[in-house]
């Protein structure tokens, strides 16, 4: 789908090439290195005095003056040495003894010359050579070695796709609707720029995608460089904050120059946050100084003295509160768009877009699936289509039936099933009754959702879960509801002491007590449920609270905490029967799902008749 810039793409051709040259020009200068001492015949060294005492004794043949500066000549060969031919020698003349060694040589009637030595192609290379073995490491070194990395430190990171090859479309993103209708707006632009310009209109500089990871910010720009009939860059944030100063800012240049040679064109940069966090808030460290330069250049390429017209900035982040207002304002990111968690319409569309490659049997209902998944993200439902497809692997089916979704949904919220733990009876028996206390005040407490199931089967972190979903989507939440909330937490720890007593409690109710105190905490400080704090909002960032102030919404925390536990230990009192025959049935079948616990329920509260039965019945009230 991607390749490289065409300029990156041109240099790697020749790289090979240089690399090559300059391996062999340190080769040669190495050979030369090596090889000229053996050139030629290696001349017998005389000191001043040795060349006297040879002319004395009648030995020199002849002698030639070079330069003024040393004497070349030849010598009668010695019966010691073995020779039998004339043996070179050469001297070098101390200052001012040329004048007396010519009257030496005149008065020994031995023949001399004189000359001036004239450079030579092998002096020249001899000469060359070692500047061409620095010039031959040098080239290696920025070709291959980490001068290479150097100089690729400067280049973008940025990928691009050719238009008309992308392979995600707008027809394969679902449940982010307004977010699409956005970005095929900015796509109308660039292909048709005079429709929107007739009444003086301009296309928008960039579009920031905000929202929670995992709803398919990245999957929409992927899906306008498939329908845009132009260039697409893509770039991640982090690629333009490196170590070297400047080489960030060095990177956004090269971007934006590749957009540019390539206009119209989409620049994509992912996790922007990376680089376009606030300035100013942390220690000018080199770190911070060089990712402030790099956010200062992308500031510059998008809104500076050169805007471009023709460029099209997408940007995604889930930190859109840590962003720089510079970066935010107008005229940079003109549209700012919340890709958030998918509608149960969205939930279906979404699982119908990854469900259509698999072999569905003919009774499964993706409405039903998509009911129970509130709250999930597109990568939540997306691998609830995968782990269903893999559940049906492993029984050995052709098709992916209705249970293996239920068993892949139930895998992603509530975790892997561990059922190489062994529990002791007496676990499974408090696990039991733990579960049951949960199960029976969310059949009897109005404001609560459905229970799906209640099992006792370990599951990562847990011994055992009652699992609730909702039958359609809540965007407000009740008073009565986030109390309801609140009893249902407190059930367990409830009917621990309901059955073993207040001494023999245990840290099994651990995670129900902190989310209870997170929601009490949540009623107090942000939504004004408590008289006593009033209708005022206490979770800024303008400091820790007063300490009278934090008192009161200390005390008022312990109030509803206290009081939801009271209604549940009345609660689980009044529908003892209803507790003990949940409890009893998990301990038998380890699992119920609703269809079960409902069926159980019905039976637990048919009247006795003509003596049979159980004969429990719900309390009035």
């Amino acid at each position: 789908m991607y390749d490289r810039g065409a300029g990156r793409g041109r240099s790697r051709r020749w790289q090979p090439w240089l690399a090559t040259g300059g391996g062999l020009a340190l080769v040669a200068t190495l050979a030369l290195i090596l090889i000229a001492p053996w050139q030629g015949e290696i001349p017998l060294e005389l000191s001043y005095s040795q060349l006297l005492t040879e002319l004395a004794e009648g030995r020199v043949i002849e002698g030639t003056f070079v330069d003024g500066e040393r004497v070349e000549g030849l010598l009668h060969p010695q019966s010691s040495t073995g020779t039998t031919g004339p043996v070179t020698f050469e001297t070098q003349l101390p200052l001012a003894q040329g004048d007396h060694l010519l009257e030496r040589f005149v008065a020994a009637e031995v023949p001399f010359g004189a000359r001036t030595s004239e450079p030579t192609l092998w002096n020249g290379l001899l000469f060359a050579a070692p500047w061409l073995l620095l010039g031959g490491l040098v080239l290696l070194f920025f070709l291959k070695g980490p001068g290479a990395q150097f100089a690729r430190h400067s280049r973008t990171r940025s990928r691009m796709a050719r238009h008309g090859r992308g392979p995600v479309k707008f027809s394969d993103v679902a449940g982010a609707d307004e977010a699409k209708a956005e970005l095929e707006e900015i796509v109308g632009f660039l292909r048709d720029p005079r429709k929107f310009g007739r009444l003086g209109g301009r296309m928008p500089r960039g579009a920031l995608l905000a929202g929670d990871p995992g709803n398919g910010k990245t999957l929409l720009a992927r899906a306008v460089a498939g329908e845009a009939g132009c260039e697409f860059f893509s770039a991640s944030g982090s690629d333009f904050v490196e170590m070297f100063v400047g080489t960030g800012a060095a990177r956004v240049r090269d971007l934006f120059r590749q957009a540019r040679a390539h206009s119209p064109a989409i620049v994509f940069i992912d996790e922007i946050d990376a680089v376009g966090k606030r300035r100013g808030e942390a220690a000018a460290t080199g770190s911070q100084d060089e990712r402030e330069q790099a956010l200062n250049q992308l500031l510059v390429e998008m809104d500076g003295f050169t805007p471009s017209d023709s460029i099209v900035v997408l940007a995604a982040t889930n930190r859109l509160d840590v962003l720089d207002p510079a970066l935010l304002r107008r005229g940079r990111f003109d549209r700012r768009i919340t890709v958030g968690y998918p509608d149960q319409k969205g939930r279906e569309g979404i699982l119908r877009v990854h469900t259509r490659g698999l072999p569905m049997a003919p009774e499964v209902v993706l409405e039903d699936v998509a009911r129970g998944t509130g709250g999930m993200s597109g990568a939540d439902l997306a691998n609830i289509a995968n782990e269903a497809a893999l559940a049906a692997a492993r029984r050995g089916s052709t098709l992916v039936e209705m249970q293996d979704l239920d068993e892949a949904r139930d895998r992603v919220l509530l975790g892997s099933e561990r059922r190489g733990l062994l529990l002791t009876a007496e676990d499974r028996y408090l696990t039991a009754y733990h579960e049951a206390g949960h199960a029976v005040i969310a059949l009897v407490v109005p404001g609560l959702d459905p229970v799906h199931k209640v099992s006792i089967v370990p599951r990562e972190k847990s011994l055992g879960v009652t699992a609730m979903l909702p039958e359609r989507d809540r965007h407000t939440h009740a008073f009565r509801d986030l109390r309801a909330r609140l009893i249902m937490l407190l059930a367990g720890r409830a009917a621990e002491e309901k059955v073993l007593g207040i001494e023999r409690v245990t840290t099994g109710a651990g995670g129900d007590i902190q989310h209870a105190t997170g929601i009490a905490r949540q009623m107090v400080v942000n939504f004004g449920m408590s008289q006593r704090v009033g209708m005022v909002d206490l979770s800024g960032d303008d400091g820790p609270l007063a300490a009278h102030t934090g008192r009161i919404v200390d005390e008022e925390i312990r109030r509803l905490i206290h009081e939801a536990y009271q209604d549940a230990l009345r609660i689980l009192e009044e529908e003892r029967g209803l507790m003990v025959g949940i409890a009893e049935a998990l301990l038998e079948r380890e699992t119920l799902g609703q269809a079960e616990l409902a069926e159980l329920v019905a039976e637990l509260r048919r009247p006795p008749a003509n003596g049979t039965g159980n004969g429990y019945q719900k309390p009035d009230g």
